[in-house]
């Protein structure tokens, strides 16, 4: 697990990429956080990045597999090379939205919940230009792992190559707007709505992916958290303030995690 870690860190942050991106593609994050005095560990979603796993119709996982057995050890393996009490967790993206289920499991593991382009994909959260073709979409996606054996992300253009469980449980959760990992008895919804944490979320003007009213309504889950959110746009950015441009100029998003710090 890559990990930017400051002399004398003040906080630990334990980050979740989105769908399909490697851990590598945030290390600008991780060293703007560590000249903050932050020290960043990147989380690889199994079959991504440093991942030895590769998703096929042989060898598959879902929601279920992050949850109870990678995170867990992600975050074990955090506390053994840095031990504090100031632990953040966060995540962009997919990332986010697992990381709020995590969290809801584990309340002990963070007091403080960072959401960088992120949301629920449920398609009511969506304004309603984006709404309508949607459930197409969280139908068809499904379809097409199941028939091939995993999503051929690459070659579509959205995501990595991801296993076909994990399709499905983020599809179902895109239709239905409830967070549920099939084969994971545990209630994720119960969870995440006990969570006492300070959410703080960043949300990019032109991301359509992941739009301010899609982040509204992943907090919304939260419902006695202490939630804040900042759009940025262009111009605060210094580029196009879409889904992905922000990894490659995180200052400005490093600045709005860390208002009122």
């Amino acid at each position: 697990m890559p990990a930017v870690i400051p002399a004398q860190p003040r906080a630990r942050l334990l980050w979740l990429p989105a769908m399909g991106v490697a851990a590598r593609h945030y290390v600008p994050f991780a060293q703007a956080l560590c000249a903050r005095g932050i020290a960043v560990f990147i989380h690889d979603w199994r079959g991504n990045g440093s991942s030895s796993l590769r998703p096929s119709r042989a060898v598959d996982w879902g929601y279920r597999e992050l949850l109870e057995l990678d995170l867990p050890a992600a975050a074990a393996a955090m506390a053994a090379r840095l031990e504090m009490d100031a632990s953040i967790l966060g995540g962009h993206s997919l990332g986010g939205q697992l990381g709020a289920c995590f969290l809801g499991q584990n309340p002990g593991q963070a007091r403080r919940f960072w959401l960088v382009a992120s949301g629920a994909p449920y398609w009511r959260a969506f304004p309603p230009r984006t709404r309508w073709w949607l459930p197409l979409v969280y139908r068809f996606l499904p379809w097409l792992a199941a028939r091939i054996g995993y999503l051929p992300g690459r070659r579509i253009g959205f995501g990595g190559n991801e296993s076909r469980s994990l399709i499905r449980d983020w599809a179902r959760t895109a239709l239905s707007g409830r967070y549920a990992a099939a084969g994971m008895p545990a209630d994720l919804e119960a969870g995440m709505a006990r969570l006492l944490v300070q959410a703080r979320g960043v949300v990019l003007d032109r991301d359509w992916l992941a739009p301010t009213s899609s982040l509204r309504f992943l907090l919304s889950k939260l419902p006695h958290a202490q939630s804040h959110i900042r759009v940025l746009d262009g111009r605060a950015l210094g580029a196009l303030a879409d889904h992905f441009t922000w990894m490659k100029h995180p200052g400005p998003v490093v600045s709005a995690l860390l208002a009122d710090d």
